[in-house]
């Protein structure tokens, strides 16, 4: 049987949707107003929704306030210009629902929601009634963000909870381990949204099926992962290839313990302010520096897109 709200979702999130980092001070302060020139670059460059609140944009580290303050600025510069997903990266199904309940008059296309985190993890049963209120109580669609070292959920799993849920509508692979994207499209119901995580094997997952992608890279240099996407669409894959080793050189120079502070940096060198990572996590060394800036060439080349021209 066809879901409706699924298919809803899946036609509207399919693509590239990067989440934004967050512009944090060297003291750790969110800067206020510092959003428009990343989500102006970020549209500018084709992508077809933004993420507020993931990994990427150091959404754990987020006070409530903090979580309304970014995801209202957010909201109110993208402007309905693209879909809107918001993260939630919380340690129990009050703080979700409470969290989503603050966001009340935003139009939120949906939600990108992580299993509980900390050292203890419920079982199935209690992993699908934490998705099932936060669906009933908010009425939003739910996207899995599988990130969770230790409450990693099997496809199996994330099967079962969008089958027992409406409202979870797909989800977030962030394993390196591309055979579970494999098993995803094999198994997922044709409305389901099955969107990548993993950097490294973005084009063999789009090339697998999958229907877009959320990660460090698709924020770092939005332009060039959607050439890469709309490439594997056209069925262009010598182009494909091409991006994806340039990608991979990219992803290779970066500290992966400390993504956000590399894809700030990033940033910097597409014309948008250097902002820094949150402690304690450490800023880039010059020698980081200048190892993405060898890679990062070769793929800045295949964008003309700069922060300035958005």
């Amino acid at each position: 049987m066809s879901n409706p709200i699924a298919r809803k979702v899946r036609d509207t999130l399919t693509g590239i949707l990067p989440p934004l980092a967050m512009p944090f001070d060297e003291k750790g302060n969110l800067v206020k107003g510092a959003l428009k020139p990343q989500v102006d670059l970020m549209i500018a460059s084709g992508v077809r929704g933004l993420v507020v609140g993931g990994s990427t944009g150091e959404g754990h580290t987020l006070s409530t306030d903090e979580f309304v303050s970014a995801m209202t600025e957010a909201y109110d510069v993208t402007a309905g210009r693209v879909p809107f997903v918001a993260g939630l990266i919380v340690q129990s199904t009050r703080e979700a629902i409470n969290r989503v309940n603050m966001l009340k008059g935003m139009e939120i296309a949906a939600l990108q929601v992580t299993p509980v985190h900390y050292l203890f993890k419920p079982d199935l049963e209690a992993t699908v009634e934490h998705f099932r209120a936060i669906w009933e109580e908010t009425q939003t669609p739910i996207l899995i963000y599988n990130v969770i070292p230790w409450n990693y959920l099997s496809v199996d799993a994330m099967l079962t909870i969008m089958d027992r849920v409406p409202g979870v509508v797909g989800m977030k692979q962030s394993s390196g381990d591309l055979k579970s994207v494999s098993d995803l499209m094999l198994a997922a119901k044709p409305d389901n949204l099955v969107l990548s995580g993993i950097d490294a094997l973005l084009y063999p997952a789009f090339s697998l099926g999958a229907h877009g992608a959320i990660s460090a890279l698709t924020c770092a240099v939005p332009g060039v992962t959607v050439k890469l996407f709309d490439a594997v669409q056209r069925g262009d894959h010598a182009t494909a290839k091409d991006i994806h080793f340039r990608l991979n050189a990219l992803w290779n120079s970066m500290r992966h313990d400390n993504l956000p502070a590399c894809v700030k940096y990033v940033h910097s060198r597409q014309g948008l302010p250097f902002f820094h990572p949150r402690a304690p996590m450490e800023r880039v060394t010059d020698a980081q520096k200048a190892k993405m800036d060898a890679a990062l060439g070769p793929v800045l080349e295949l964008v003309d897109i700069r922060a300035n021209a958005a």
